[in-house]
């Protein structure tokens, strides 16, 4: 049997988040308190677990994975464009207040992906993760609603369970088991502690 593992670790804090606002691929970067979160989380994460580290390219996920890639002495992580953030189109920047009140956001807004357009994408990654890194652990720098939406494929939609997040730095790991996924580590929390 191959078993892959994939863990996503949320970026760093950013400015955005502590207003509430929808980043999506806006390329907003991690504030003071995201980078020490970053380096506290790289201290966190035992370097032994971890084959290979990935990261979205938006500076906030690529600069987590910075700190990672330093701490545990990686000459770099790799880049992969299929970590990065939902599309929020012409909503990046609003509030979710504002998000939740105008637009459903199972249809989505201009410029942006809705809900299946997500989940195609997140179907498609984890295939792609099986076929590609198959017997490796791999560790993903990468965001909220991209987490989100994987986690909710590999537990068969059982979560996040309603209104609960992925703070910033938190880490949750799926496994596949010859091709079936499913989560093998669910936790909302910050390994930071910040």
């Amino acid at each position: 049997m191959t078993e892959t593992i994939l863990g996503l670790l949320r970026h760093g804090q950013t400015d955005w988040n502590v207003a509430g606002r929808l980043q999506g691929t806006s390329d907003i970067p991690l504030n003071e308190t995201g980078i020490a979160q970053a380096l506290a989380a790289a201290n966190a994460i035992d370097p032994s677990e971890w084959d290979v580290l990935l990261s979205s390219p938006l500076s906030r996920a690529s600069e987590t994975a910075k700190a990672i890639a330093q701490v545990h002495g990686r000459h770099q992580h790799v880049i992969d464009d299929r970590f990065l953030e939902r599309a929020f189109g012409e909503a990046e920047g609003w509030s979710y207040e504002e998000w939740k009140r105008l637009h459903d956001p199972a249809i989505g807004v201009a410029g942006g992906e809705n809900l299946e357009q997500l989940e195609v994408r997140a179907i498609a990654l984890l295939e792609a993760m099986v076929s590609e890194y198959a017997g490796k652990r791999v560790l993903a720098v990468s965001h909220g609603a991209l987490i989100r939406k994987l986690v909710r494929i590999a537990s068969n939609k059982q979560l996040p369970r309603e209104g609960e997040r992925f703070a910033n730095t938190s880490l949750t790991k799926l496994i596949s088991r010859d091709g079936e996924w499913s989560v093998l580590h669910y936790d909302g929390h910050s390994l930071s502690g910040i």
